[in-house]
């Protein structure tokens, strides 16, 4: 994860200071790429623990199209709490209801009791990633399953330049809870080897970028089993690349660690379809990373 730790690196030295939409302020660059060999092993931070829990039980959300957090919550993944509270308490403004706390929301979103918004469910953040993914609207009334659509191309017409899932759904953005920071995502097919490049148009490179480079690469060795291929290259495009203020001190510290070997990501041979995945399917050998590193969110 050498390549990681230099784009740290490279941010904090010409970065620009911008500011945000979280009013924390950001050093950026923009425009960065990365490769990953996934033969080489699987690409998860070793230089801080990251979330691995969280990060497969998110994409197992995405891939079953839903889009309220009772299912993370259930499961003990709360990185979505936050911005479906923040989208409840605009529909709360926006209807003239009084809002519970997020305690109560939260708890509310587990039990999935009635909400006083009508069409609303409490949790609910209307069409993010896993909508666009499986459903995406189109004006005659059908719903495109883009992870379907790709899956039989890679088997059916591997050559094709059209193997792309998206998630900037432009009719949709200003009813999400959070406009996707992944937009765009394409498979490619190349000597028995399934590789995939994701364009993230906003990349918070000390907390989610780690997140996102395993996420994909993970959704690239799934996709790759269900189509007997073996996983190839993730490669990862990143628009507004940045560093908030307030993880400077830590990025510090994460840049004075050296790297240890990759771990290998091992998934269950008995599994055929993508969509049948379990979180029990997943298991992560030889993992040595070094101690989490603490920072504050920013929202």
């Amino acid at each position: 994860m050498q390549q990681y730790l230099d784009l740290l690196r490279r941010i904090d030295s010409e970065g620009i200071v911008k500011s945000d939409r979280t009013g924390t302020g950001t050093k950026s660059i923009f425009g960065a790429h990365m490769r990953f060999d996934l033969e080489e092993g699987f690409p998860l931070l070793t230089t801080k623990k990251v979330f691995l829990k969280g990060i497969i039980h998110e994409l197992l959300w995405f891939l079953k199209g839903d889009t309220n957090i009772k299912y993370l919550v259930d499961n003990g993944v709360h990185i979505w709490d936050n911005d479906a509270y923040r989208h409840y308490n605009e529909l709360c403004i926006k209807h003239g209801v009084l809002p519970v706390t997020r305690e109560a929301f939260i708890q509310a979103a587990q039990e999935q009791t009635e909400s006083p918004i009508e069409g609303y469910r409490f949790g609910d953040l209307n069409h993010v990633y896993g909508y666009q993914w499986r459903s995406w609207g189109c004006p005659d009334g059908r719903s495109i399953d883009q992870i379907k659509q790709a899956i039989n191309l890679i088997k059916h017409n591997p050559d094709s330049r059209r193997i792309i899932v998206s998630s900037w759904n432009v009719a949709d953005i200003e009813q999400m809870a959070l406009p996707p920071c992944h937009v765009l995502f394409q498979f490619y097919v190349a000597d028995g080897r399934l590789s995939c490049q994701l364009y993230q148009r906003s990349a918070d490179t000390f907390l989610g970028v780690p997140f996102n480079i395993a996420s994909y690469a993970l959704l690239t060795m799934m996709i790759a089993q269900e189509c007997g291929l073996q996983a190839g290259d993730f490669v990862h495009t990143l628009g507004d690349t940045h560093i908030y203020l307030n993880h400077i001190e830590q990025v510090h510290e994460q840049l004075s660690r050296t790297p240890r070997r990759l771990p290998t990501m091992r998934l269950n041979p008995a599994v055929e379809s993508i969509f049948d995945f379990r979180y029990a399917d997943f298991s992560l050998e030889n993992y040595d990373p070094y101690p989490a590193i603490k920072a504050p969110m920013s929202f």
